[in-house]
C-alpha cells in the first residue's frame, strides 16, 4: 500500500480516537479493505484519496454511524456517567474551592512572614520595638535574630506547601477532565 494512504489511515485512526479499541481496528480494516480493492482496480491513490474525502470527515461519518445505530446508551453507560458526575460535583465542591483558597494563602504567607522576621529584625537593630510583630513558640518569645531565622525557615515550609496545594489542584482538575473525555464521545 502507498504510504500517502498509510498516512491517510493513520488520520482516520487519530480520529476515531473516542472509539474502544477494538471498534476501532475494524473500522480501519474495513477502509483500509477499500483502498486495496481500489488500488487492484488500478485506482491511483489521489483518485482513493478524492473519492474517500477528508479523513475527519470521514472519521465524523463513521462515528455518527455508530452512534445512530449502537445501543451505547445503555444502563451501565448512564451509571457510569452519572456516577463520575455525581463524584466530580460533590468533590469539586470541596476540592477545587479549597485547594484554590489554601494554595495562593500558604504562598502569599510563606512570601510576607520573612518579611515580618526581617522587619523585626531591622527594628531591634535600630533600637525600635515591635509589638505588633511577636515571634512566639509556647512561651517563649523568639529574640529578633532568632525569630528572623525561624520566619526563613517557616516561609520556605510556607511556599513549598502552597506549591504543592497549586500542583494538586492542576492535576485534579486534569484528570476529571480527562476522565470526563474519556466518557463522553
Amino acid at each position: 500500500m502507498n504510504t500517502k494512504l498509510e498516512k491517510y489511515l493513520d488520520t482516520v485512526d487519530k480520529y476515531l480516537r473516542p472509539l474502544p479499541v477494538s471498534e476501532r481496528v475494524d473500522i480501519v480494516k474495513e477502509i483500509k479493505s477499500s483502498i486495496l480493492e481500489m488500488e487492484n482496480a488500478g485506482v491511483s491513490a489521489e483518485q482513493i484519496e478524492e473519492r474517500l474525502g477528508n479523513p475527519k470527515e470521514l472519521a465524523k461519518a463513521y462515528l455518527g454511524d455508530l452512534l445512530a445505530n449502537s445501543s451505547g446508551l445503555g444502563w451501565k453507560r448512564i451509571l457510569t456517567i452519572c456516577a463520575f458526575y455525581s463524584v466530580a460535583g460533590f468533590s469539586g465542591l470541596f476540592v477545587i474551592p479549597t485547594l484554590g483558597i489554601m494554595a495562593p494563602v500558604l504562598l502569599i504567607t510563606g512570601i510576607i512572614t520573612p518579611i515580618f522576621g526581617l522587619v523585626k529584625l531591622v527594628g531591634a537593630i535600630l533600637g525600635y520595638d515591635m509589638p505588633y510583630i511577636v515571634f512566639q513558640l509556647g512561651p517563649v518569645s523568639l529574640s529578633p535574630a532568632l525569630a528572623f531565622v525561624a520566619s526563613l525557615i517557616m516561609g520556605a515550609l510556607l511556599i513549598v506547601a502552597g506549591w504543592f496545594l497549586w500542583k494538586l489542584l492542576l492535576a485534579y482538575i486534569k484528570k476529571v477532565s480527562t476522565t470526563k473525555t474519556r466518557l463522553s464521545i
